[in-house]
């Protein structure tokens, strides 16, 4: 009854406020009890209905009233541009592979594995303990916890050769995603406007961080045993670059895995012409029929500046990461870092920590790798059997990645969106080209949600593609 009367009172109410002038004044509630003949709650209850539809509004102890129409005024921003002027450099665009898609599409754009191959249970108790420490309300040094400093050191240490000095934890600056510690990398050893040798294709992510920085990149074209020494050798001569940013173990987007020799090659190139390798070890837990072996150990002299990241491995919610640098580098990144952040929060530190401690973290990687293969398998067998026009160059050893080769003069935002029409999601090549693309390419992830619908994601690439051929 009660429902029925609040109702009632509330359609007459609204009939009253239609006809009634903005900020006009309701009746009040004593009023409004009396004319229609119901109780204080019922009332009010009606009061509550107009209000939350924003047809009256409530100013306690003066009265309730019409609320007024307030029409939505287009803002003027003009002023910026003025003030703004031109940018410094232009900047790329935000990476198609961090767009949010619908969840009932086929994911193979995004540059993230999906949860369940996330060692989620062991994240939730890291977090839980973490929480519950004092890492939850104290501030870390600035390059980091010292054991986690001493486990990332440690980890490298295990694969440095007799004969080479292994890091130190002192080495070790962790950082808050590999991301940011790009910028302060290149900020650190390169600087505004000097050039940097960097693999064509390359990671998206250190040509954005390049253009943030005002870093002038010099591609040098690399093949699926890692760029040629000559060509970095003849780079470095011509531009007296003094880094050269590289990816040797499953390098994104290509999944290439360097080969030992021409790691040493590299390497003695490097040494020759007094440069840095800016090594970003992204995918040293993805491995899959290989294991990956950083040029950092080959180094002591430190011509190698190390990244490596947890960020995809543990989990994207713990953004942690660290660089192991040695000498007067180490002291430029470190007070880069400190002028962009003065510490990395010591909560996720801590989680992270855990995670990678845990005797729970070996058994997941080992189940880790078997799953990547067989998703990998999956997408490059259902890539040959739908898309016949496409070429994967070499089957990756580890990462998430495969680059398809599409016939030359294939409309890569056309295939895109017709892609996406048909509910799958892809991710153009263009955007791991620090200048003008070689070929019509696209990445895809094998690491995504719903492996099974693989065949189906090619099924429609293949169609699309088709379509244009025709």
């Amino acid at each position: 009854m009660n429902n029925d009367s609040s109702s009632r009172i509330t359609a007459a109410l609204r009939q009253w406020i239609s006809s009634a002038a903005p900020g006009a004044r309701l009746p009040s509630t004593r009023q409004l009890v009396a004319e229609h003949q119901a109780s204080p709650v019922t009332v009010q209850k009606a009061l509550q209905s107009l209000a939350a539809q924003e047809l009256i509004e409530s100013w306690p102890g003066v009265g309730t009233f019409v609320r007024a129409v307030r029409t939505a005024r287009p803002s003027d921003y003009g002023w910026q541009t003025a003030a703004l002027r031109s940018p410094s450099s232009p900047l790329p665009s935000s990476s198609s592979t961090m767009r949010s898609v619908p969840g009932d599409a086929i994911w193979l754009h995004s540059g993230y594995p999906d949860r369940e191959l996330l060692p989620e249970r062991l994240v939730r108790a890291a977090l839980a303990r973490a929480a519950r420490g004092d890492a939850a309300l104290s501030r870390p040094p600035a390059a980091g916890m010292p054991e986690l400093q001493q486990w990332f050191a440690r980890e490298l240490g295990q694969a440095t050769p007799v004969g080479v000095t292994p890091p130190t934890p002192n080495d070790v600056i962790v950082l808050p995603g590999s991301q940011s510690g790009l910028s302060s990398i290149f900020r650190a050893l390169v600087g505004s406007g000097q050039p940097m040798l960097i693999e064509s294709p390359s990671y998206w992510g250190a040509i954005l961080a390049a253009a943030q920085t005002g870093v002038r990149l010099v591609p040098v074209p690399t093949g699926p045993d890692g760029p040629d020494p000559a060509e970095v050798d003849r780079a470095f001569a011509e531009t007296g670059a003094r880094a050269f940013y590289v990816q040797p173990n499953y390098a994104n987007p290509t999944g290439t895995q360097w080969a030992a020799e021409r790691g040493a090659e590299i390497l003695d190139v490097a040494r020759l012409h007094g440069a840095f390798l800016v090594e970003d070890d992204w995918a040293h837990d993805f491995g899959i029929t290989s294991d990956p072996v950083p040029l950092a150990t080959r180094d002591d002299s430190g011509h190698v500046v190390y990244i490596r990241s947890l960020t995809k491995s543990v989990s994207t919610a713990i953004r942690i990461a660290a660089v192991i640098a040695r000498g007067p580098a180490r002291e430029r990144i470190l007070g880069q870092r400190a002028a962009e952040s003065m510490y990395v929060s010591g909560l996720l530190q801590a989680a992270a920590l855990d995670v990678v401690t845990q005797p729970g973290w070996q058994t997941h990687l080992r189940s880790l790798r078997q799953q990547l293969q067989s998703r990998r398998d999956l997408l490059a067998t259902s890539i040959g059997e739908h898309v016949p026009q496409a070429h994967i160059d070499h089957l990756p050893r580890g990462g998430l990645n495969l680059w398809v080769r599409l016939p030359d003069g294939t409309d890569l935002p056309r295939l895109a969106r017709d892609c996406e029409d048909a509910g799958v999601i892809i991710a153009a090549g263009t955007e791991w080209f620090p200048a003008e693309p070689t070929g019509a390419f696209i990445r895809l992830n094998f690491s995504g949600p719903n492996p099974g619908a693989y065949p189906d994601g090619a099924r429609v690439i293949g169609d699309a593609l088709a379509r244009q051929e025709g």
